[in-house]
């Protein structure tokens, strides 16, 4: 079920004007909420966003690469907020020395607000957000990620405080059908106990 539903997704940057029934949204972030996390923390908040005025704005605060006026046109957005962890909090600054060890005077001497922005914490949100995309997909609902936001932008617009937004997910149903991109071969993306050695015979 799910190979057949990551067959058919794309990136969906056209929505047809459908509202998304409310029902449906409930299941999207359910299936986000269920998401694991590092020790169990959840740290994140999903921002369900379906006034139209502010995706609009959203839409404008995406803009800061290249034109994504087409967020306008999506009648959800999900904006994925990571929960802004202590700075004198070590913990994770260490882990990430001990993971790689030729870069440990790099971290050890990187700003600690810095590093809490780039560091895996902020990522963790991705796990729940993947999530939700395939839930929608379940559903008939497409989507695509957005990583090209002004995050302090659309974080004061949407009163957002003690949490970072990280990137946004903007959902609907599609005003025409497209051909998926094709994908490498599993072959070309694999490889089986030793980096030089192509996978995947099991």
């Amino acid at each position: 079920m799910i190979l057949d539903l990551l067959k058919k997704r794309y990136s969906c940057r056209g929505f047809a004007d459908e509202k998304i029934p409310g029902d449906v949204i409930k299941y999207i972030v359910e299936c986000g909420r269920l998401a694991p996390s590092g020790g169990n923390e959840q740290p994140w908040k999903f921002g369900i966003i379906t006034d139209k005025g502010i995706i609009d704005e959203l839409a404008k605060a995406s803009s800061i690469l290249y034109d994504q006026s087409w967020i306008a046109s999506a009648p959800l957005v999900i904006v994925l907020c990571t929960q802004i962890f202590n700075y004198d909090n070590e913990d994770t600054e260490n882990m990430d020395m001990k993971r790689f060890p030729s870069f440990h005077e790099r971290i050890r001497h990187t700003d600690k607000k810095i590093y809490a922005l780039i560091s895996m914490e902020g990522y963790m949100v991705n796990i729940p957000g993947e999530n939700m995309v395939i839930a929608a997909m379940e559903r008939g609902v497409y989507s695509t990620w957005i990583g090209a936001v002004n995050c302090e932008m659309a974080a004061e617009l949407l009163d957002i405080a003690g949490y970072y937004v990280t990137s946004m997910i903007a959902f609907g149903y599609p005003k025409a059908e497209r051909e998926t991109t094709p994908k490498k071969n599993i072959e070309d993306i694999t490889f089986t106990n030793n980096f030089n050695k192509k996978g995947i015979i099991l």
